[in-house]
């Protein structure tokens, strides 16, 4: 088993500190509240003082931390982790940080002579209490394929999303779609009781459509993915129906943010000339008002 330095002992990184305990590996841990480092000595860890003193001897650093401005103090700053790692330990940061911090510090880390990588993870703190996360993994083949021991100690399921900093990149994409859907499913759900619509018809009915099943396991693969824009539903329909239901929502007082912007999108496609292309083709309007290069 390794000897690993957790630095981070909040809500999610206590729990998956003592998973890895639990799992027989000796852990050197840090954190600025003194409770939560007791709580794990008590469970077999070993305090450090510091950053630093905490990477002493270790063959895994993982960091666990709020905000990226943090993970740089602890691995750069005073006492910070480069002064006690050994250039053969692997870094393995797990917070959910800008993507762009994390390439800076992946980067700069290269340049001193260490090895890092990024595992942000997906679930809850329940999961991470049951070693159930899911572990988004952005490295090389070779630093994911020595972490996987480590990391499946903590999760269950093991995404190897590419390079150094695509691990982020992927958790910040799907938060970024769950997040905003959450939002939007909420005007939904508001609408559907302002017209009297019981909600769980409303369910039923969504379950088996991309309204509940989301467009990229749905419409995408089967049109826009495949290049394939010919109109099983015109972007024209998609733009008419969706102003029905605005209309609908403004006559009942139902704010609709999410979709008057939506609709916005839409009008942008055929203003372009996109109104008889399949509505997937909104994947291809995005991409054009990006700058992407056609596909």
């Amino acid at each position: 088993m390794s000897v690993i330095a957790f630095i981070g002992l909040g809500q999610m990184g206590a729990p998956m500190a003592g998973n890895l305990l639990r799992r027989g590996h000796q852990l050197q841990v840090f954190d600025l509240n003194p409770q939560a480092v007791q709580s794990l000595v008590e469970q077999g860890a070993t305090a450090a003082a510091s950053p630093s003193q905490a990477a002493r001897g270790a063959a895994f650093v993982i960091t666990m931390l709020p905000n990226g401005d943090l993970v740089r103090e602890v691995l750069f700053g005073d006492q910070g982790v480069c002064e006690g790692l050994s250039t053969t330990a692997l870094t393995i940061d797990m917070s959910t940080i800008h993507p762009l911090q994390t390439d800076r510090l992946i980067h700069d880390m290269h340049q001193r002579g260490f090895s890092m990588m990024d595992v942000p993870v997906g679930r809850t703190s329940d999961h991470a209490l049951a070693g159930t996360l899911l572990l988004l993994a952005g490295g090389t083949p070779e630093q994911v394929e020595r972490a996987t021991p480590v990391l499946m100690a903590m999760g269950n399921e093991l995404v190897a999303a590419g390079g150094p900093g695509m691990g982020i990149r992927v958790k910040l994409i799907n938060n970024y779609m769950s997040i905003a859907l959450n939002a939007l499913s909420a005007e939904a759900a508001a609408l559907c009781e302002a017209l009297g619509l019981s909600f769980d018809v409303a369910l039923k009915v969504m379950n088996g459509t991309p309204a509940g099943k989301g467009h990229f396991t749905t419409t995408w693969p089967n049109k826009v993915l495949k290049g394939d824009l010919s109109p099983a539903f015109m972007i024209d329909l998609a733009h008419k129906d969706l102003g029905i239901a605005l209309d609908v929502a403004n006559q009942l007082h139902v704010p609709m943010p999410l979709g008057a912007a939506s609709r916005e999108v839409y009008s942008q496609a055929r203003a372009a000339g996109r109104g008889r292309q399949d509505w997937t083709a909104i994947l291809e309007q995005v991409r054009a008002a990006a700058g992407l290069t056609p596909q």
